[in-house]
């Protein structure tokens, strides 16, 4: 059987606003194994980006357990330790890119092996083997605004997996790119998934990006729709 990395044990998310309460998510269970690309679809508003941020460790359910695979309950650990275990063990791809634009890609690349404190020289051999993985090992230099659309989410991946984690998160990653490009990035984050032997989940709302996926599951008003 393969290892399963991340688990949501029956999770729910309810936010209270002036208007009242809005239930994000409600009860949802979902298992992701090793080497396993689960794709998270459903429409706008439908809890994609709440169910990853309680996946990734960003926020906590109102009822229900975030589980890793060596049986720790994500969702109740100190702050300090979900982190720690952010930076070790998670990589992060946003739909917005999230690099910084004074930075190179080389230095982008770098920041979760700065938060880990790692040795110099050891940061600069992982960088440059993340910006190949991706194929941008001859843009190490150039800036964001230097990049088009598609390279700066492969700068985004290359900082996601230089710390080499077992858990990817992408929350819409191809949603401000062309449909050809978003097709070669799912392309990417599909082999690059299977390569490692990681266990990621990706939330899109576009129908061509499934076919990329081992797995769908699909939310609607917070609640999972598909047995997964």
């Amino acid at each position: 059987m393969p290892e399963t990395l991340l688990t949501a044990d029956r999770v729910s998310r309810v936010f209270t606003t002036g208007a009242g309460d809005v239930h994000a998510l409600t009860d949802v269970s979902m298992a992701v194994t090793k080497g396993e690309l689960v794709v998270v679809r459903g429409p706008s508003g439908s809890g994609k980006t709440t169910l990853l941020n309680l996946l990734g460790g960003l926020d906590r359910p109102t009822s229900g357990r975030v589980l890793l695979g060596d049986g720790r309950e994500l969702s109740a650990l100190p702050e300090k330790e979900v982190l720690a275990v952010r930076r070790s063990r998670m990589g992060y791809v946003f739909q917005s890119f999230g690099l910084i634009p004074v930075l190179s890609a080389a230095e982008n690349v770098e920041i979760p092996l700065r938060l880990l404190e790692a040795e110099p020289a050891e940061r600069e051999t992982r960088v440059a083997a993340a910006l190949d993985l991706v194929g941008l090992a001859g843009h190490a230099r150039q800036r964001p605004y230097e990049l088009s659309g598609g390279q700066q989410q492969r700068v985004g991946i290359a900082r996601a997996l230089v710390a080499e984690p077992d858990i990817l998160i992408a929350d819409e990653p191809t949603g401000q790119l062309d449909s050809a490009t978003a097709a070669t990035i799912m392309d990417l984050i599909s082999e690059l998934t299977h390569a490692r032997g990681l266990a990621a989940v990706v939330s899109t709302h576009d129908p061509v990006l499934m076919a990329r996926a081992d797995r769908v599951v699909e939310l609607h008003d917070g609640a999972l729709l598909t047995p997964a």
